[in-house]
């Protein structure tokens, strides 16, 4: 009788030790992915002034965003832009070359797709937040960034012409992740960011 609430106490402490430390890895996971994201944004239809006309116009848009296009009805988010006369990241940390363009062009996207590892046949609301860039061939590559992702919102803050009208040409959009363990683990982290070559 005397060792059993102390028992129970210790099982409360280790879940809710476990609880908080599977949320930290979440959250610190998140923030991650959403600095790729946002310099994905600002870097969305960088032109190089060395080389602008020689590169012809990409036939898509320079940053294009699909509306509840993936798992759980989330949005999916592209980008496209020159090099800069410097150093190029894509979307995974690899160093961007001519190699890794298309008709001269980068090519970020993200979106959420199910999880590879979960059965089709497992009710799960979690899916994986996947970065799609160029590998040296000038082809599509896919890199996991996160798992445990339920949803992916992109919104765009306002409108161009508003924001062109308050003397500011950047285009702001908000991303927000939602994020689980399946479990008990629920967490939302988001952020704002503004392009910095989209008119």
């Amino acid at each position: 009788m005397l060792v059993a609430p102390l028992i129970k106490t210790s099982g409360d402490l280790v879940a809710q030790y476990t609880k908080n430390e599977k949320t930290q890895v979440l959250v610190q996971d998140a923030e991650r992915a959403l600095e790729l994201i946002g310099r994905s944004i600002r870097m969305a239809g960088y032109q190089n002034g060395q080389s602008m006309n020689l590169v012809r116009k990409p036939t898509e848009p320079w940053l294009l965003l699909k509306k509840s296009d993936g798992f759980q009805g989330s949005d999916s988010l592209f980008i496209r832009h020159q090099l800069s006369s410097g150093i190029d990241f894509d979307c995974i940390g690899n160093v961007m070359n001519t190699d890794r363009t298309k008709q001269q062009l980068a090519q970020h996207g993200y979106v959420l797709e199910r999880m590879a590892s979960s059965p089709k046949f497992a009710r799960r609301d979690e899916g994986s937040l996947v970065c799609q860039s160029l590998d040296r061939q000038g082809r599509l590559q896919k890199t996991t960034l996160m798992s445990g992702v339920r949803q992916l919102r992109i919104e765009e803050v306002g409108n161009q012409a508003s924001a062109t009208r308050l003397g500011s040409p950047a285009r702001l959009f908000t991303v927000k992740l939602t994020m689980g363990d399946g479990h008990a683990i629920e967490r939302h982290v988001e952020r704002t960011f503004a392009t910095r070559n989209l008119l």
